[in-house]
């Protein structure tokens, strides 16, 4: 690989942009080829850690490696040794239809596809409780599937105290915006519903988390540490890019203001769980140092 800087310029002033060679475009697309790798690593591959070195030294490169990523319906992230070219697909992007693809396969009723929606958005919650959290390039979010369900079960909860208080309509509305609208069907959806050979139900609210996590872990989001508590992660920096990304949406400010996972005063400690709740056994909830 040459440097995109030192290809002869055309044109007849010295100062004319350098020339794209067919060579060029090779090493972008090979680039956008590899952050389309999800689990792979700059460091682990000596010539994606030589192309993210190019992209981040030659501002020619990186315009042409961006171009590419644009063409094909994806967003650039971050360039970085740390998580490589990290995209995002845009709605219309062909390479967005493996999230459509997964919630087909989740789930055959659109009610089970909100609390599947559900669920990825409480473990952006609780991976990143903080602000501080979220903006630290070192962070490590540690979570479990069953500390995902009962802080989602705390979560129905509390929306049921706050319909209550405010007089709110308690008949089931599976249609509706807003969290609201999944409270009911989950807290009303059996933790486990195990089978008689101990398998839990893909139907069941644990069986929902865990399958959200596994496909996290496909998409280099996730990495899988320990079968504890129903299944025990680490956050990758991938997945920290796409929770920035995330954090300024309306569903991530609602589920933050019901104030089960304190961001605010920096303690990032859940609120104690009701002893009548439906929790499986070692729905520990994870807890962050500072």
């Amino acid at each position: 690989m040459t440097s995109y800087d030192e290809h002869a310029t055309t044109g007849d002033g010295a100062g004319a942009p350098p020339a794209i060679t067919p060579g060029d475009v090779a090493d972008a697309s090979r680039l956008v080829s590899f952050g389309l790798q999800p689990k792979l690593l700059p460091a682990r591959d000596a010539e994606y850690g030589e192309l993210v070195r190019r992209y981040r030294d030659d501002p020619g490169f990186a315009r042409l490696a961006d171009a590419v990523a644009t063409g094909l319906g994806l967003i650039v992230l971050e360039v970085s040794p740390r998580a490589g070219m990290a995209v995002a697909a845009s709605e219309d992007s062909v390479f967005a239809v493996r999230l459509g693809e997964y919630s087909r396969r989740a789930a055959s009723e659109s009610t089970d596809r909100f609390l599947h929606g559900l669920a990825h958005l409480a473990v952006a919650a609780l991976a990143f409780p903080r602000p501080e959290d979220l903006a630290d390039d070192g962070y490590l979010g540690r979570i479990t599937v069953n500390g995902v369900d009962a802080f989602v079960r705390q979560v129905c909860r509390r929306l049921e105290e706050q319909g209550e208080t405010e007089g709110a309509n308690t008949d089931p509305v599976s249609d509706a915006p807003g969290l609201e609208a999944a409270w009911r069907v989950y807290a009303r959806r059996s933790a486990t519903g195990a089978t008689k050979d101990a398998r839990r139900l893909s139907g069941s609210t644990i069986g929902i988390v865990g399958k959200a996590m596994s496909f996290m872990v496909d998409t280099g989001f996730l990495q899988k540490t320990s079968d504890d508590a129903g299944g025990t992660f680490r956050t990758t920096a991938r997945y920290q890019l796409q929770v920035r990304d995330l954090a300024g949406s309306a569903a991530m400010a609602e589920l933050l203001a019901l104030g089960v996972v304190p961001i605010s005063d920096g303690s990032a400690s859940l609120l104690p769980p009701d002893p009548t709740e439906e929790l499986v056994a070692d729905a520990g909830l994870p807890f962050h140092s500072s």
